[in-house]
């Protein structure tokens, strides 16, 4: 399993100026709720499933 970042830079900058906004809360989701932390509860379950892979919700990162 391997956790990267979106290849794209501009993502990358764009959510991380979100993530600073909002004191690390996902820029992507309207409640600031210990879940949407990043990296989110959604994404930490999606790593956990080694069938996954894909992006998380907001496009910051990647699992292999």
């Amino acid at each position: 399993m391997a956790v990267r970042l979106n290849d794209d830079k501009e993502i990358v900058n764009s959510i991380r100026e979100g993530l600073k906004r909002t004191g690390g809360y996902c820029p992507c989701r309207l409640e600031k709720t210990e879940e949407n932390k990043c990296i989110c509860k959604e994404f930490r379950e999606q790593i956990a499933d080694p069938d996954f892979k894909g992006y998380c919700h907001c496009m910051l990162y990647y699992k292999d």
